[in-house]
Formats: C-alpha cells, structure tokens, sequence
C-alpha cells in the first residue's frame, strides 16, 4: 500500500474515519471527498494531525466538484462510502435517500470516468439490498435485490447503478475494475450516529440513564467494523493487480454464530457492565426487518478473508473505545491500539 493514491468518498464518517485509519498505517497516500455531517471523533483527530494527503469537504451530487478534485488527487483505488446510511432517515427523508445514494452514486461514477490512472473501484453498500424474506438462510450475493424501506431499496438500485456503469463505461481492457460489497451491522468506536444501538448503549454507560431499544428481538449479523474493511482493502487490491474475475459483488458479513438479537446484545452488555440499564419501547413507527444475515462463503474461499474477532469480543472492543475515549484518552491512539491489536490476528497481504 505504500505511496499509492487511494480516494475515500465519506471519508469523514464511521467507515470511512477507520477505513483512513488503517490506510495511514499502511503508508498509503489518502484523500478524502465528504460532507462533513455526522464526522467522527476519529476523523476529527486525522485532520488535526493533518495525516491526509489531500481533501475536499463537497457534496457527492456536485459533479464538477467531485469530478475536479478526483482528477488532482489521482486515485489508483477509489472506496465510494458517502451515504445516506440509516433507515428511519430514509422515512423520513425518501427523496434525499435516493438522490444521494443512487443519484449521488452515478455522479461519483461518472467523474471517475477520466481518471486515466485509476485501476480498482469498491462501492459500499449493505445486506439490506437483498430482497429480505425473513427467512432463516443467509443471503449470498446470487439471491435478489430488493428493499422494503426507502434506504434498503435505494442501496438495491445502487447496486444496479454500479453494474449499468460496469457494463456501459468500464468495459474495456484498461478500464478500472469496479465491485460492490454488503456487510452485516458494524459496530465499533467512534459512530456518532443516535439511532444506532452500539453508539447507544455508550451512551447509557457514560450517562449512567437506561436505554430505549425500538426492537429487542430483530436478529442482526452483528460484526467489528475492522472485518469488512480489511475485506474491502483486499478486493481492492486484487482488483489493483488485474483480477477482473473479482469485479462482481461481495458478502463480508460475520461468522454464523454472531447472528444475534438486540436482547442477546443487551445481556452481554449487562455482563460486562453490572449498572447497565434498558427499557423496550413499544411497537416500532416503521416496518424494520427482523432476520437478516449473510453468507460469506465467495469471500472466505477467494479472497481467503473470514472474520477476525467473535460476537463477544467484538462487543467488548467497540464498548471499551467508548470507555476509554470518555475517560480522556485520544480517539486516534485508541483507534490505532485497537487496529494494531486486531491486524496481529490476521494475515492480509495488502502489497
């Protein structure tokens, strides 16, 4: 990874602040497209730091914008993050969901058109876009998009956006190969989002108040956000180095076992910490899916990547980030301890 250009669209958020992260550690050259909406204490301490090699705090539907920054930093990868990430959001706000995730996702496309150098592209997008029939197998990547609520149908299309663009514009020999992949729920350190149940909980711990869980019973394959990054980083460099098999759709989703309820989540949480409080609200406003998890065999055989830290230990890492930041130490070093510490536990090779 050393010296090469890698662009992060949404590098300022969740994903994107531990994604910059590792790539620092790497010794690649990072550059940063985002809004600056919902940035996280990680990334707040990058660019004090000053550890990116270039940034443009812009809007992903500003073509020009994008397009102009894309071309001065001349990305051999690119990762498209920027999202509009939530599903009860998207109720509220279904148009703003889809002009930023499918429209804003062709803009980024489109203005990487030029980008002679470029050689991989990974777009995010998550196992909300399978079409969910709430039954118990978990969904691989062959099985049909679909999406109930706005968000997890805007992620549907955005697949479609991705391979109309593959098929249409990046078809040729030189061109850049593009992919898209799905996690599970990712936890970690550093979300600022409310409405998320890890972020949450941390809340409740440091505030010593009791939690209010929309739906204690709705199943999730719960993972560390290190998990499906590290995943995304060696497609991508596969895809660096010519593979154009892999231009397709991936699963990174967690091992079968960490398929949890949000009350198996609560009861480990009152395990670890004795004053742990929380409540169940009663029905939800809006339609949530209740099981959902992924298979990630295509991924585990291919890419030979499966999943790091269990159910448990992931709990426990993304709880104590927020512990030890609340109790005065830096967001970046506790992120950096943590990277270090999951990295000695795996074997990726991302020269």
């Amino acid at each position: 990874m050393k010296n090469i250009n890698v662009l992060i669209t949404g590098h300022t958020g969740f994903k994107g602040s531990w994604l910059t992260a590792l790539l620092h550690c790497l010794g690649a050259n990072v550059y940063g497209y985002s809004l600056e909406k919902n940035a996280t204490p990680i990334y707040e301490k990058i660019r004090e730091l000053d550890l990116l090699a270039g940034e443009c705090i812009g809007d992903i539907n500003d073509e020009t914008k994008f397009r102009e920054f894309a071309e001065s930093a001349n990305p051999e990868i690119v990762f498209h993050m920027a999202a509009q990430p939530l599903v009860i959001e998207s109720y509220e706000d279904p148009i703003s969901t889809f002009d930023t995730n499918v429209v804003g996702t062709a803009k980024v496309l489109n203005g990487l058109r030029c980008i002679a150098n470029l050689k991989s592209i990974v777009v995010i997008t998550t196992d909300k876009c399978y079409r969910n029939n709430e039954w118990c197998w978990p969904y691989r990547e062959t099985d049909a998009l679909g999406g109930h609520d706005p968000y997890s149908a805007s992620k549907a299309c955005t697949e479609l956006v991705v391979d109309s663009f593959r098929n249409s514009f990046f078809n040729t020999e030189s061109s850049p190969l593009i992919a898209t992949v799905r996690a599970g729920n990712v936890i970690g350190g550093g979300d600022p989002t409310q409405g998320r149940l890890l972020p949450d909980i941390a809340t409740a711990l440091v505030t010593e108040s009791t939690l209010e869980t929309r739906n204690p019973y709705a199943t999730r394959p719960w993972q560390h956000v290190l998990e499906p990054i590290t995943g995304y980083l060696s497609l991508a460099m596969r895809m660096r180095g010519g593979e154009d098999s892999l231009a397709t759709a991936w699963n990174f989703g967690p091992a079968a076992d960490a398929n949890k309820s949000v009350g198996e989540i609560l009861n480990v949480v009152e395990s670890i910490y004795s004053g742990f409080k929380w409540k169940a609200l009663g029905e939800p406003k809006y339609h949530e899916a209740k099981l959902l998890s992924l298979d990630s065999s295509k991924a585990n055989f291919e890419l030979s990547w499966s999943p790091n830290w269990d159910f448990d230990t992931s709990i426990e890492k993304t709880l104590q980030w927020y512990v030890d930041v609340h109790a005065g130490n830096d967001p970046f070093e506790v992120t950096l301890a943590q990277l270090k510490e999951f990295m000695e536990g795996v074997n990726y090779d991302f020269s």
